[in-house]
């Protein structure tokens, strides 16, 4: 079951102003395939975004713009199953910069894995990406998109072993969890579903 992670940073509050994004292909077993790209923004940056993930104006002057770079990333999520940690930022940076540069939605399903391990490590005292990476022994440069991406999709690694099956819906049918999509011009979030009953979820 492939899978893309992808995390962006942004220049600034809005979601807009993407200036870095990382992108890994994995599947249960493994990473496949990586992507990073600086991203010129073209707007301005607020240090309070630059102190968060280093990248500075300077930096992205010759990057390449969002809808340059888009024709790459939208092959990579085109009609996959996407994950982000936190994926109402990284979804909503997609949606609020193709808005932006007046560009056509991908086709995709996803998936947000701080929702995933919620349900399958209850027991963590929060679910942050640093606080996961920690509690699996996984070291990283935190703020990185291409880092953040990696650790996202190990997150997820982690998260399918703790249920082996062939099927993505049963995965989330036992985490009692829907996939979000996104499509031409809108988009449904992920969801928890409400416990069948008193039944309690298992893993093998």
């Amino acid at each position: 079951m492939n899978f893309v992670s992808i995390d962006f940073e942004t220049a600034n509050e809005k979601r807009h102003s993407p200036c870095a994004v990382g992108l890994v292909i994995a599947n249960e077993h493994e990473i496949i395939d990586e992507y990073y790209s600086l991203i010129n923004p073209m707007t301005d940056f607020r240090s309070f975004n630059t102190y968060i993930h280093g990248i500075t104006e300077e930096d992205v002057v010759d990057a390449p713009t969002f809808a340059e770079l888009w024709p790459t990333l939208n092959a990579y999520l085109m009609n996959n199953l996407v994950v982000a940690h936190n994926a109402s930022f990284d979804m909503s940076v997609i949606r609020n910069t193709l808005d932006y540069f007046k560009l056509p939605y991908p086709f995709m399903d996803y998936l947000c894995t701080v929702k995933i391990s919620q349900r399958i490590w209850p027991e963590l005292h929060n679910h942050k990406l640093n606080t996961l990476a920690s509690h699996h022994g996984i070291s990283f440069e935190h703020h990185h998109a291409l880092e953040d991406a990696r650790v996202a999709a190990k997150v997820f690694m982690k998260a399918m072993e703790e249920y082996p099956t062939d099927s993505m819906d049963i995965f989330l049918d036992e985490c009692n969890l829907t996939k979000g999509k996104i499509y031409e011009r809108g988009y449904t979030p992920p969801k928890t579903k409400r416990a069948r009953g008193s039944r309690k979820i298992t893993f093998k």
